[in-house]
C-alpha cells in the first residue's frame, strides 16, 4: 500500500477509556513501521479533541492508564521523535510532532493541524480536510455506536469498520438481540427492561424476569461494553441490586437466561460484502465469569487458538459468525462472541470495534489464521477506503 496520511482516533467518553489507548498505541504503530504518516487524534473523558502534540501519552497520563508493554509505546515515542527531526520540505507550516502530509489527491493542499484542544462535537477542520482514511480506536459509547462515524459520514472522511446503522445495532445488546432473532440466529432466551420500568413497577419487572429467563440470569446495560455494569444474578434475591447497578449505566437494560458450564468461543470476522471468518479460540479462566478484571488482568483469562472444539463445531461457529455479520449490515472488522452449551452453540454477541492490540483475541486468531498483526491492519485500511469508494459509486 502507498504511505497514507492516516487519522487514529481513540479515548473518548465511555467507560472503555482506557481500554481505547491500548489498542490505538498498537495500530499506531502498526502504522507507522509501515511507513504511513499517522495523526493521533483523542477525545478526552469530557468530549474535547486533542489534537497535535502527543494526545495518546496526554490521555494515558491523565487517565493513569498503562498502555501496552508489547514494545508499541517505545515504538510510537521512537517515531515522534523521529518525525520531529524529518525534513519533508514542509517544515515551516508543520509543529514538530504533527507531521506533514503526505502528498495525495486529499491531502495535498491541506495544512497541517495546530496543537490546540477543539469543542467536544466537533472534529478539527485541517483534519477533516486533509486525512485520506481514519482508523477508529473507540470502544463503547461515543465512539463504537455509530456516533462518530455518522459525524464522519457528514464530513467525508473514509473511516475503518462498520457504517453507522451496523455500529448502532451492534453497540445496543436490546437491538442487535431482536436482528438477530429476526434472522433465525440462536440466542438464549431474554427480556428488555426499561430503567422507568424497573423504578416504577419493581414487582411486575421482577415476575417477567422470573418467568421468561429464571435463575441464573445475567443482567445488562445495553448500550456498554467489556462487561461494565454486568451483574451475574443467582437468585432472586440479588435482582434489584443487580438491575440498580445496570440502571446506573443505560436507561435500556437486557436481562438473559445464564448459560450452563459454557465453552465461550470468539471468531474473528473481515471483509465488506464478502466477509471471511478465522479459525476461533476459546476463553478460559478460573474465575466464574468473564468480567472486566478478568478481561484486562493479566494472567486472569487464558486464549487457546485454535478452540479444540472439533470440526463440526469450528465449521458451525465460522459459519454464524459470517451471518452474524451480515444480518447487521457489518463492514470492515467485527468480533463475534459464541457460547457452547452441551455441543450446542449459542450466539453472544457481536463487537464491530474489538480491542485491537497485538495481544488482544481479534488480532491473534487472524494471525492463527495467516494473517499477521501488520497486514492486518493495512488489510482493514484498504477495506475502508473501498467501502468509502462503493459508497461514493452510489
Amino acid at each position: 500500500m502507498s504511505p497514507l496520511r492516516v487519522g487514529v482516533i481513540f479515548g473518548g467518553r465511555s467507560g472503555e477509556h482506557e481500554v481505547s489507548l491500548a489498542s490505538a498505541a498498537s495500530v499506531i504503530a502498526a502504522l507507522e513501521r509501515r511507513g504511513h504518516a499517522v495523526v493521533p487524534i483523542g477525545i478526552a473523558r469530557d468530549g474535547r479533541w486533542v489534537v497535535g502534540g502527543d494526545p495518546l501519552r496526554a490521555l494515558a497520563s491523565q487517565a493513569r492508564a498503562a498502555l501496552p508493554q508489547n514494545g508499541a509505546t517505545g515504538a510510537v515515542k521512537k517515531a515522534l521523535a523521529d518525525r520531529a527531526g524529518q525534513d519533508r520540505g514542509d517544515r515551516s507550516a508543520a509543529s514538530p510532532d504533527c507531521p506533514p502530509p503526505v502528498a495525495t489527491e486529499r491531502s495535498a493542499r491541506v495544512k497541517p493541524a495546530l496543537e490546540r484542544r477543539e469543542p467536544a462535537g466537533g472534529m478539527p477542520a485541517e483534519l477533516r480536510a486533509g486525512l485520506d482514511v481514519v482508523v477508529l480506536m473507540l470502544h463503547g459509547p461515543y465512539g463504537e455506536d455509530g456516533t462518530i462515524q455518522g459525524l464522519l459520514e457528514l464530513a467525508d472522511v473514509p473511516y475503518v469498520g462498520a457504517g453507522v446503522l451496523a455500529s448502532a445495532v451492534g453497540m445496543d445488546k436490546a437491538t442487535m438481540k431482536a436482528v438477530f432473532q429476526a434472522h433465525g440466529l440462536p440466542i438464549v432466551k431474554y427480556t428488555v427492561v426499561l430503567r422507568h420500568e424497573w423504578r416504577e413497577q419493581p414487582a411486575a419487572v421482577a415476575r417477567r424476569v422470573r418467568e421468561v429467563t429464571g435463575f441464573p440470569c445475567f443482567v445488562k446495560p445495553s448500550n456498554l461494553g467489556s462487561s461494565v455494569g454486568i451483574s451475574k444474578v443467582r437468585k432472586a434475591s440479588e435482582l434489584a441490586r443487580a438491575l440498580d447497578e445496570a440502571a446506573r449505566h443505560d436507561r435500556k437494560i437486557v436481562v438473559e437466561r445464564a448459560v450452563k458450564k459454557p465453552r465461550e468461543v470468539e471468531v474473528s470476522v473481515l471483509g465488506n460484502d464478502a466477509p471471511q471468518a478465522s479459525l476461533p479460540g476459546e476463553i478460559t479462566y478460573a474465575a466464574e465469569w468473564y468480567d472486566y478484571a478478568t478481561k484486562y488482568t493479566e494472567g486472569e483469562a487464558t486464549v487457546t487458538v485454535p478452540a479444540p472444539i472439533g470440526a463440526r463445531l469450528t465449521a458451525r461457529v465460522r459459519d454464524i459468525a459470517i451471518a452474524a455479520f451480515r444480518a447487521v449490515d457489518c463492514a470492515g472488522m467485527a468480533r463475534v462472541d459464541f457460547f457452547i452449551e452441551d455441543g450446542r452453540v449459542i450466539l453472544n454477541e457481536i463487537n464491530t470495534i474489538p480491542g485491537f492490540t497485538a495481544t488482544s483475541a481479534y488480532a491473534r486468531l487472524w494471525e492463527a489464521t495467516g494473517i499477521p498483526y501488520e497486514d492486518l491492519v493495512e488489510r482493514l485500511v484498504a477495506l475502508g477506503l473501498e467501502r468509502y469508494r462503493d459508497t461514493r459509486s452510489t
